[in-house]
């Protein structure tokens, strides 16, 4: 059984069959044929940028006085950058990299919160032909050590905080530098490209990190045509839905401006498709919160002093959101749309959100690194019918269940989820072998989550990895594992995921201790925050006299989780 990309026809039966011919027809802005994609025949948008720079550039030309970057934390007076500003600071910071000696097809990896240098420095590494290598900036010094030895960037641009983390964990082969060094250094004439590099459409434009089931981080390598058919689908989708709901194509098709919320990090999939494609492509401006810790106060007024038109959070984000004192809906009147992603959306919040924000659209997405984010889209009517499903596939996009052979599965039967589009991944980083693991011969993308398709829906049965998703944050259990039995007190340890209020999942680790060691809860969490991020420490911690186990050897989750970890 299959999800063909009849989405665009008879599966948007809410849609008037004139609405999306303007749309789709052979001169509209979305028209779509099918093409070679890396010898495999794939449907693709026919009026697009070929490049992430191109994307930029028509943005520039397009509305060059429009704010493209509102920096909320800056100074008065210098905490916004239009496109047209923009644009100069990118070229001026791709002469700075070249002058660093970044060449076409280097890697320039970034370490830092979310800021303006950021996306200027992000955009500038595309603009030189080099590949923006996103960095996850809660690691410690030994993960930052480890994706910097995998990725082996010519350049590694920092903040101070990440610049102080990795002190002495570098190798003097890997050149380090701080944003304000990189602005401060001179930039040879000629060596800023005239325009930009006009790279092939399936050339690495980004690297993402995401994890396997090994627990060690991959590079996901997406492509430039990767990115702009994420930015193309995403407003197709959102056109549609308008036109379902009886408003124009144009309120959701992009280009008309508006402004977005960027608290998401620049590091993750939503970040950095909104700062490096979507932005651009549909003309809004980036609003940057502040650093720090997520408060609900201060997002609450974020939304109503930028006027913000557009926002995606996390179940827990929500929920604090909501709970906050002082909340009124009334207060935040350019409020267009809300996204859910991260983690899976509760039904009872789908309906709280509709009762408190009246009228405004929300829609959850299900997609990985891998895909860039694409994959299905769950809003409007289906998404308060069947909150616990995933939705259709978003524009262009093929969805199957398969079984262990590889063949599609009745209807109804759970199987693994396999997707298909042009926004499917080059592979990983200089890792054949697990790029060969989860893409077939077609470019089919292997998820390795199981679940079942029933009248048209995609739902989500079980995770074959076991990620637990903390308050949107994925932890694999496979990497706090290792480093738990890497203490000599820990004889074996299994980590799972227990329901937590708010954060949807918190992270729970079961170990058997060696004999006569005295080992606490404290001296387990302590020993795994000296390795691992804070939001993979478990924040439970059972001992237990063994495991159980199946008879190929493997931790038998499905009892630790039956009998409550």
């Amino acid at each position: 059984m299959s999800i063909s990309p009849s989405v665009l026809d008879d599966r948007r039966a809410d849609v008037p069959a004139r609405a999306i011919a303007a749309l789709t027809g052979p001169d509209a802005r979305f028209a779509s044929g099918p093409e070679d994609v890396l010898g495999t025949t794939t449907p693709v948008f026919t009026h697009r940028q070929r490049n992430l720079p191109g994307v930029m550039e028509a943005a520039a030309a397009a509305h060059p006085e429009r704010p493209f970057v509102v920096d909320a934390a800056a100074a008065a007076g210098s905490d916004v950058l239009t496109y047209g500003e923009a644009r100069e600071l990118i070229v001026r910071r791709a002469g700075q990299l070249a002058a660093q000696g970044v060449r076409p097809g280097d890697r320039v990896a970034i370490a830092a919160a979310n800021q303006t240098e950021y996306v200027l420095c992000a955009w500038a590494t595309l603009y030189a032909g080099a590949v923006t290598v996103g960095m996850n900036g809660w690691w410690t010094g030994a993960e930052l050590e480890y994706a910097t030895e995998l990725v082996g960037p010519a350049l590694l641009l920092v903040d101070e905080k990440r610049r102080e983390r990795l002190t002495g964990r570098t190798r003097d082969s890997t050149r380090v530098l701080t944003f304000a060094q990189l602005a401060a250094a001179s930039a040879p004439q000629g060596s800023a490209p005239a325009r930009h590099h006009d790279a092939p459409e399936d050339e690495a434009a980004v690297i993402l990190f995401t994890s396997g089931t090994t627990g060690r981080s991959k590079g996901a390598v997406l492509s430039h045509r990767n990115l702009v058919h994420f930015a193309m689908s995403s407003a197709l989708n959102g056109a549609l839905n308008a036109a379902s709901s009886g408003q124009p194509t144009s309120a959701g098709a992009g280009g008309g401006g508006g402004s977005v919320l960027s608290a998401s990090p620049f590091f993750h999939i939503s970040g950095s498709a909104m700062m490096l494609v979507a932005g651009p492509w549909s003309g809004l401006t980036l609003v940057i919160p502040p650093a720090g810790r997520w408060d609900e106060h201060r997002h609450l007024d974020l939304l109503a002093r930028h006027r913000i038109s557009k926002w995606s959070g996390v179940p827990t984000q929500y929920w604090r959101l909501l709970e906050c004192e002082g909340f009124n809906a009334a207060e935040l009147p350019h409020l267009s749309g809300l996204g859910a992603g991260g983690a899976v959306f509760p039904p009872k919040l789908v309906e709280l959100v509709a009762e408190r924000f009246p009228g405004v659209p929300i829609a959850s997405g299900y997609g990985m690194s891998e895909t860039f984010g694409l994959g299905t889209l769950l809003s409007g009517a289906q998404m308060h019918a069947h909150p616990d499903s995933l939705g259709t596939p978003t524009p262009l996009t093929r969805v199957q269940v398969r079984d262990a052979h590889g063949a599609t599965v009745p209807e109804g039967e759970t199987g693994e989820i396999w997707l298909h589009n042009a926004s499917v991944f080059l592979g990983y980083w200089n890792d054949d072998k697990a790029t060969a693991d989860v893409l077939d011969a077609d470019r089919w993308y292997r998820t390795g989550d199981f679940g079942r398709i029933e009248d048209g829906l995609l739902f989500l049965d079980s995770r074959l990895r076991d990620i637990v998703i903390r308050g949107g944050e994925n932890v694999y259990p496979v990497e706090v594992e290792n480093r738990l039995v890497e203490h000599p007190d820990i004889a074996d340890a299994a980590v799972i995921g227990v329901p937590h209020p708010t954060l949807g999942q918190e992270v729970k680790a079961v170990v058997v201790p060696r004999p006569g060691s005295g080992l606490t809860a404290d001296t387990v969490r302590d020993w795994a925050a000296l390795a691992l991020a804070a939001f993979k420490v478990p924040a439970h911690v059972e001992f237990r006299a063994q495991l159980p186990y199946s008879a190929t050897g493997k931790v038998l989750k499905r009892e630790l989780e039956a009998d409550g970890g």
